[in-house]
């Protein structure tokens, strides 16, 4: 499996840095993870959105879906697609409310929204605490501790394993997605504090112990806000796991 990130600021863009998005690729299927502000425009530099195969959201807040509407654009009005995408629909896996969600996003107003229906151009599933099938990839789903519905994810395929945290504060569903995965891609938000909010987010110290108690070979460490102090939040990671530890970037791409 190959990551490729496009985007990795956490909770809204920073300067020239769009907000979360990763493409997952293997065996010629490109699954797309989120969809946050500005990593539409960052896909667009590295694959034509029509090779999209299929995308999965773990949550609904604008820094991991805000730029869905600008794929809808694409796929229903582009003068000349590869393909006719009204018959091949893009499969999307998100939380339940993801249709009326895009709609009300994509809707000019009130009576458009009404009238908007994007099962023109994307098949939607719903997402559910289990095991689903995308293409090459086995996705085993379980519920994450964020203010919506939110889920984290273990993506495996030939015999190698990504867990992805996506938001959410630490709880006994993230343990046991993560626990034995290859590579674990986790955010960390914020450095630790027994003052933050609960169910949010977790902090540099939490993602490190998350990895360690895993026993994951490698940490990607993502979604850090740019108000927050990179370099701290890495150093709470590397203090509580001594496994390979790595910041990612924008545009890299990591194997799996």
């Amino acid at each position: 499996m190959l990551l490729t990130v496009l985007g990795c600021s956490g909770s809204f863009p920073g300067p020239n840095a769009p907000a979360s998005g990763y493409l997952l690729a293997a065996d010629d299927f490109l699954l797309g993870i989120e969809l946050g502000n500005g990593a539409f425009a960052a896909m667009q530099t590295v694959v034509d959105p029509f090779d999209l195969d299929a995308l999965m959201f773990s949550h609904l807040h604008a820094d991991h879906c805000a730029d869905f509407s600008g794929l809808s654009v694409l796929r229903r009005y582009h003068p000349a697609p590869p393909y006719d995408p009204r018959v091949n629909k893009l499969d999307v896996y998100a939380p339940s409310e993801a249709p009326t969600r895009f709609i009300a996003a994509y809707a000019t107003d009130e009576a458009d929204r009404a009238a908007t229906d994007l099962s023109d151009v994307f098949e939607f599933h719903a997402l559910r605490p289990g095991k689903v099938h995308i293409g090459p990839f086995e996705v085993v789903v379980t519920p994450a501790a964020h203010p919506c519905e939110s889920f984290s994810f273990r993506i495996s395929h030939g015999g190698r394993s990504l867990a992805y945290t996506g938001d959410t504060a630490m709880n006994d569903a993230l343990v046991e997605v993560v626990d034995g995965a290859d590579v674990l891609l986790s955010e960390a938000s914020w450095t630790h504090s027994p003052n933050h909010p609960p169910n949010l987010h977790l902090s540099g110290h939490e993602a490190g112990v998350l990895a360690a108690g895993a026993g994951v070979e490698r940490v990607l460490v993502t979604h850090i806000p740019p108000w927050t102090d990179k370099d701290a939040v890495m150093a709470e990671v590397r203090a509580a796991y001594d496994g390979e530890v790595v910041l990612v970037e924008q545009g890299a791409k990591y194997d799996i």
